[in-house]
Parts: structure tokens; C-alpha cells; sequence
């Protein structure tokens, strides 16, 4: 995280634990953390506990919790619902890699809730069911390539770890003309060959792509929002275009509903925008942080296993994951609960755009209310390439200031605030005080350096 100018406004959070534990952990973990995405120098914050919607560090600080595990706790930190049906389940053993009650019933849950799901199978994370879906367009196809979109996350396999995320645009190359670009070393250049991204919201680029390579096209994976960058919304009609287009040239539509899933509707995504598409993987909200993720399609299309396509994980649908699942699910299906956060998701918005307003700020909000994220202009963005243009630097420094007075949204300015069924009336005031303090201190900071 970068440094807050106006911290010397703002009481200072104790560190003295976590800089202790950074100095173990970055003895013995890279970057001091289990992810890059959470290693923030001695910034990183090193967490002791959650409840509902606030965490506590190692050092007693408590925020209100706008990360929520980027998305995954939908209900509330240790929610007794999931909790007690996952220990009561823990007690009779919990990884025998044989197939137990829990995972039948988690995907008939799945099945229930999204309507169109025919079949599916249980994974550990997001990035096993991303790599699971695309090996499964491939097996039945008998096609090579996957279309991407430019700056979509779709986990830390080879495959999906193209165009991502470059703070410098031209990276990516020319826009009608993208460069297929590895994130980081160790992707071989055989793999990003299989992978053409292209810009979101573009269907005529789609269309262009399918003609010059239509035949080798197994599928196109695609975040119905662009979470990856504070959730851009699909143009009216784009994903109703990309329906169409896969089923003239025989690819399959894979929508990855790790974050929109089981959160913008019961059905997730693909419910709340009327598509039907051929796979989806999904994963966060559907076990409320425990490690719980799945893939699934149309019957005919997951068929290709057992007998032609390799799938298997000793862990997967273990009984701790399975269990959180089906508590969750049933939690959800009836659409009550995610109604709730979408009502707190769109009175935090209001009372942010009222802040912004009253300093004659532009603010835009992209994504769902459960998991919006925001730049300050006029217009939100349309594909990654606009977003990179906003103003990120503003947007930093407020979440920066933010975890300094008690709420924590990522400091990444790529990622969405997620909200769970814990937030309530007085988190809603006070994330909205927060933020107001935040934006002037970052007003003032930048004109004072001006």
C-alpha cells in the first residue's frame, strides 16, 4: 500500500505484532504472504479474526470488512448457519476422497439454483473450476482455443493468465490487434498461443475473430462483469450478442461466475442478465470463505467425463468445502438474503455519491450493488483499456486513508467493494463518514502537492 499524506491527521494503527509476524514470514514465504495479491510489503496486515462484517489484525485494529475475503463471505464472518452444519460434519472425518451426502446435495443446490446447470462437479478454488471448464470446451469441441477478454481475472493457471492486468496499456498492443501477453514469467509461449483476448464489450471484434479462426475456437470465457476492474458493467445486448455468435460458429459460452455467482441473483450472473450459457465455473459465495468451488454445464457437454477427459483432485468435494456448500446454498436460494445486500450495497452508493457531490467530485458505479467499485468520472469505462485511464492515484489514496480509520476496502483500486449479509445500518453510516474523511484528507494531500 502507498504511504497516506494525511496520516499525520489520522491516529496511527498499532503494528508492533504484524511487523513481528512480517519478519517471520518474509523469512519464509515470498513476498511475506500466500499471495501476491496480499503481499503489501509491512503493510501487509496479518488477520486475527472476523465476525459479521469486521475483522480484527494481530495488533486489536478492527474494520469494518469491505474485501470480505474478495467476495467469498456472503453471509457474515463465521456465520453459525454454515459453521455448526461444517463442524457437525468435520466430527465424522473430513477426507476420505469417496463421495459423501453433502456433495450430491451441493449439486443438486446448484442445479436447483441457477435453473439451466444439468450436471457439475465439485473443485477447491476458482482457478481449478476456470481450468476444468476450458479443458471441458476443449474435450467435447475437439477444438484448441479459448477467447478471452482483455483484463478479465480467471485465476493463476497458464491458461488463464493472459492480458490480465498491465498498468501500461500498450502492453497489450494495438487494440484491434492485441498482443497475447503472459502475466509474469513462467508461461510457456505454446500455451499463450491458445488464447486470444480481446477487448470487452466488443462484439464486432468477437465477430472478427471468429471468422479468421472460427474452426479452432473451443470456447469464449468471459466474467459477465469485468470484475477485474471494479466491475464494468456489459453494454446493452453484448451478452446476448456473444450467446448468439458462439452458437453460429458451434464454440461454447463459458461464463465464469467465481465472483457474480450465487451473489447478483440465486442463479448468479447468468439469471440476472436472462442468459443460458454452455459451462460456467463457480465458486466464492458459494461457501461463504470455506474452500468451495464447482464447474458445471449441460449434460451433454459435462458427458465427456469420465471416459474422455481427466478430472480428479484428491481434495475435491471434501466433506469441510461440501458442507459449507450446502449450508450456503440453502441460505440463499430464495433470493431474501442477496435482496438484503443489494439494498445495502445501493444506500452505501447513494450515501458515497452524495460525498462526492458535495465536492463537486464526478463519481460512477460500475457492477452490482452486492459488489460495486467506483471511479471518479463522469462515464464508467467500458472495457479495461478505459478503466486503465481513469484516476486511480485518487482512488488508492481514499482506500488507503480508509483502512487508517476503520473500514478496509483492497487497496487495489482494480477490485470491487464486496458486501455480505452482515453489513448493516451502522456500518452503512459510518463506511460513508469513512470514506468523506478519506477523500478530503486525499483532496487536500494532492492540492497541498500542487
Amino acid at each position: 500500500m502507498a504511504a497516506d499524506p494525511a496520516a499525520a491527521t489520522t491516529a496511527p494503527l498499532r503494528r508492533d505484532v504484524q511487523l513481528a509476524a512480517y519478519r517471520r514470514a518474509i523469512a519464509v514465504m515470498p513476498g511475506g504472504a500466500d499471495s501476491n495479491f496480499r503481499a503489501w510489503g509491512e503493510d501487509t496486515i496479518y488477520i486475527d479474526r472476523g465476525r459479521g462484517s469486521h475483522i480484527w489484525d494481530l495488533d486489536g485494529n478492527e474494520y469494518i470488512d469491505l474485501r470480505m475475503g474478495y467476495g467469498p463471505v456472503i453471509l457474515g464472518h463465521a456465520d453459525p448457519r454454515v459453521d455448526e452444519h461444517v463442524h457437525a460434519r468435520m466430527r465424522q472425518g473430513v477426507s476420505f476422497s469417496l463421495t459423501s451426502e453433502d456433495e450430491i446435495r451441493a449439486v443438486e443446490l446448484i442445479r436447483e439454483l441457477t435453473g439451466w446447470v444439468e450436471m457439475a462437479r465439485l473443485t477447491v478454488s476458482g482457478t481449478e473450476a476456470t481450468m476444468h471448464a476450458m479443458r471441458t470446451a476443449r474435450a467435447y469441441t475437439g477444438r484448441t482455443k479459448i477467447v478471452k477478454f482483455e483484463g478479465q481475472y480467471h485465476g493463476v493457471h497458464d491458461y488463464a493468465l493472459i492480458s490480465v492486468v498491465p498498468n501500461d496499456i500498450s502492453l497489450l498492443g494495438d487494440r484491434d490487434n492485441p498482443v497475447r501477453l503472459a502475466w509474469g514469467r513462467g508461461i510457456p509461449p505454446a500455451v499463450a498461443d491458445t488464447v486470444i483476448p480481446i477487448s470487452y464489450n466488443d462484439t464486432a471484434m468477437l465477430r472478427r475473430v471468429f471468422e479468421a479462426e472460427g474452426e479452432d475456437i473451443a470456447g469464449v470465457i468471459i466474467e459477465p462483469v469485468l470484475g477485474n476492474a471494479q466491475g464494468i458493467m456489459p453494454r446493452e445486448g453484448f451478452h446476448q450478442e456473444v450467446r448468439a455468435l458462439t452458437r453460429e460458429y458451434g464454440a461454447l459460452l463459458i461464463f465464469d461466475e467465481v465472483k457474480t455467482g450465487f451473489r447478483f441473483a440465486p442463479g448468479g450472473a447468468a439469471e440476472y442478465f436472462g442468459i443460458e450459457p454452455d459451462l460456467a465455473s463457480y465458486a466464492k459465495a458459494m461457501g461463504n470463505g470455506y474452500p468451495a468451488a464447482a464447474f458445471g454445464g449441460k449434460a451433454e457437454i459435462m458427458a465427456v467425463m469420465p471416459r474422455h477427459m481427466s478430472h480428479g483432485g484428491t481434495y475435491a468435494g471434501n466433506r469441510v468445502a461440501a458442507a459449507a456448500a450446502v449450508a450456503t446454498l440453502e441460505a440463499l436460494k430464495d433470493g431474501t438474503v442477496l435482496a438484503g445486500i443489494a439494498e445495502t450495497g445501493r444506500r452505501i452508493q447513494a450515501g458515497l455519491a452524495d460525498v462526492a457531490a458535495r465536492r463537486g467530485l464526478p463519481i460512477s458505479f460500475m457492477g452490482h450493488p452486492t459488489m460495486f467499485g467506483m471511479v471518479f468520472a463522469e462515464d464508467a469505462p467500458a472495457d479495461y483499456r478505459g478503466w486503465a485511464a481513469t484516476d486511480h492515484d485518487l482512488y488508492d489514496a481514499v482506500a488507503v486513508g480508509m483502512h487508517r480509520r476503520g473500514a478496509m476496502p483492497e487497496p487495489d483500486s482494480r477490485e470491487p467493494w464486496f458486501l455480505s449479509a452482515a453489513h448493516d445500518d451502522a456500518d452503512v453510516a459510518r463506511i460513508v463518514e469513512i470514506f468523506a474523511d478519506s477523500l478530503d484528507a486525499a483532496l487536500e494531500a494532492r492540492a497541498a502537492a500542487r
